[in-house]
């Protein structure tokens, strides 16, 4: 049986001097689609909660005398500490960002002891000092998102500026910094998991408890 259409009148042929044109493509609102939803695990929140504020850092950019030990070792040896940092905060070992993090150190500063000793026209320094300054920019960026991940995790807010600024002018104590912000996060951590609560004790009652006249049986 082959289909055919039905031709309206005039009469039941809705009227289209009222719509205008892309009325009938506008997106609907689904209240199910729209709702708060948590950024990592994506999972659905109520319309009450609100996300926690970010806090101030416990220590200050220039803190670094209240740890000496990670003082230290930021100074003289900022790829350890970096790399201990990101096995903290990642779980990596800390050998593989500590690599990473001293080959470029260590070619960066090749490039500034041979510009100092060699004789070399000014274009060719201004070129090589062009590079290093953009190739320190890169380093700070690419270093810079362990702080964000950290400042995401514990909800840290940016101070004193931007994380990838705070490791291009101040490398060395922005690390100090994160060393001593997550060791006392680890500290508080730890201290709560380690709380116990005793139960109360259990009460038994004796066979020897006198029967009260009113409750004993006739």
């Amino acid at each position: 049986m082959s289909s055919s259409y039905v031709k309206l009148t005039k009469e039941q042929a809705a009227p289209t001097e009222d719509i205008t044109p892309g009325e009938l493509n506008q997106p609907i609102h689904v209240p199910q689609l729209n709702r708060k939803r948590c950024l990592e695990c994506q999972q659905e929140l109520p319309d009450s909660h609100n996300p926690p504020q970010d806090e101030p850092w416990m220590t200050g950019i220039c803190g670094c005398a209240e740890d000496p030990e990670s003082c230290k070792t930021g100074l003289f040896c900022p790829c350890v500490l970096y790399g201990k940092n990101m096995e903290t905060l990642q779980g990596t070992p800390w050998q593989e960002d500590c690599a990473g993090h001293s080959c470029f150190l260590v070619s960066g500063a090749a490039m500034v002891v041979s510009l100092a000793t060699c004789q070399m026209s000014p274009d060719t320094v201004w070129c090589i000092a062009e590079g290093l300054l953009c190739g320190w920019c890169i380093f700070a960026a690419t270093i810079s998102r362990g702080r964000e991940q950290m400042q995401k995790k514990f909800h840290l807010e940016d101070s004193p500026c931007d994380s990838c600024w705070v490791h291009t002018w101040m490398h060395p104590c922005a690390i100090c910094q994160e060393h001593r912000e997550m060791k006392r996060l680890i500290i508080d951590v730890e201290k709560k998991e380690d709380t116990v609560i005793d139960p109360p004790s259990v009460q038994e009652m004796s066979t020897s408890t006198a029967v009260q006249p009113g409750n004993s049986s006739s």
